[in-house]
């Protein structure tokens, strides 16, 4: 067994293995490059909204307008979430936002009338209406948690300003909406990362949608994947002022210590969505008064900029929670944000395994002992 173990490779992480085609995300690392559909990020952060951006993954090209009002009125008409739901989501209030967030995913599965059918056409509709459902979940219970009731979704505003409604109470200014649906524009589909590749294996068996997208939002869950916005804003309130970034990250780099929100399993280079979350962080920090937290931020960019030769360049988590900090949204709530964007890329992930679906097997080496004979209990 040991002369095996020396003539078979392992890639631990599965990285670097390519295992399936994908027609929707490419991906450069080396040059900082994301494509949805052939389109750029550039593009469509700057010119795209999320329920275009939606409809692209989905369907493979960008609406016309007709396209985009029906897909847009099929979002709205979804919003509402089963009283039975709402009622999981009071017993287990007392829980994560992410815990009640993957109990609740997985409770929509009863109430949804197309749940076993996995045929392309019924998976986009229940993709739909989950993208609708989520954002209702996480703001139900956020209010649940705090002893108010829910605010009641609206029939006119748009995917992003209908989120902060609910969770506030009242309609978003421009500015706060359109960041938002930036934000869920750039977070909207990212390739076969962590939850995506969990919602495919659990796909690979042949399960549901609401299984598949259950368990993406478990492996999104663990801070190695969905917990670096909430940790960059903890370290930006530890930094506390911009002069003191230089020492902070010395400190950190001698005790071989990460950097919130600098690295990336992918990127090498700067990955391509930060440049937009930095943008309307500028903005809004000096909008709201508050102009101290993109300046630290910027202080802890120039303090890495020694790292970066070596690959270790922001992400786009790194500026994403100050933005929802600056919209007063609390930080436990940063990473179920993070899963309101991201449920349409998980059904394309689906989407594409149960196109020429195939049950995801992996090998692991065997490094344990030689056979051995068993010995029975009373001659141990």
């Amino acid at each position: 067994m040991s002369g095996e173990e020396e003539k078979v490779p392992i890639n631990r992480g599965l990285k670097g293995v390519y295992f399936d085609r994908s027609p929707t995300t490419f991906i450069d690392g080396r040059e900082g490059v994301l494509l949805y559909r052939g389109y750029s990020i550039h593009d469509l952060a700057q010119h795209s909204s999320f329920e275009e951006t939606g409809y692209l993954l989905l369907y493979g090209e960008l609406p016309t307008c007709s396209q985009l009002a029906a897909f847009d009125a099929e979002l709205k008409a979804a919003r509402a979430l089963p009283g039975a739901v709402m009622d999981i989501i009071k017993a287990v209030k007392d829980a994560h936002p992410m815990e009640v967030l993957r109990t609740a995913v997985s409770a929509l599965g009863a109430f949804d009338p197309e749940v076993a059918d996995n045929c392309a056409e019924a998976t986009i509709r229940k993709g739909i209406r989950l993208t609708a459902q989520v954002p209702a979940i996480v703001a139900a219970h956020h209010h649940i948690r705090a002893g108010r009731t829910p605010v009641e979704p609206s029939a006119t505003l748009g995917h992003a300003a209908n989120f902060l409604y609910m969770l506030k109470g009242e309609e978003p200014g421009a500015d706060a909406a359109d960041l938002m649906d930036t934000d869920m524009v750039l977070h909207a589909e990212h390739g076969s990362n962590a939850s995506s590749f969990t919602a495919r294996v659990v796909t690979g068996t042949e399960a549901n949608l609401h299984a598949s997208i259950t368990a993406a939002v478990a492996a999104l869950s663990g801070p190695a994947h969905g917990g670096a916005a909430e940790n960059v804003m903890k370290m930006a309130q530890e930094v506390g002022e911009p002069a003191n970034a230089a020492a902070y990250v010395k400190a950190k780099r001698k005790n071989r210590e990460p950097v919130m929100g600098f690295g990336h399993r992918v990127y090498r280079a700067e990955d391509p969505r930060a440049r937009h979350m930095r943008d309307g962080v500028q903005r809004l920090s000096k909008e709201m008064g508050q102009p101290h937290w993109f300046e630290i931020l910027q202080a802890l960019v120039e303090a890495m900029k020694p790292y970066a030769r070596h690959g270790v360049n922001v992400n786009v988590d790194f500026y994403a929670g100050v933005v929802y900090y600056l919209n007063g949204i609390t930080e436990d709530l940063f990473v179920p944000i993070f899963a309101i964007g991201r449920v349409p890329g998980w059904t394309v992930q689906v989407l594409e395994q149960l196109d020429n679906n195939i049950l995801l097997r992996p090998l692991t080496l065997y490094t344990g002992p030689e056979a051995r004979e068993y010995v029975a209990i009373d001659a141990r």
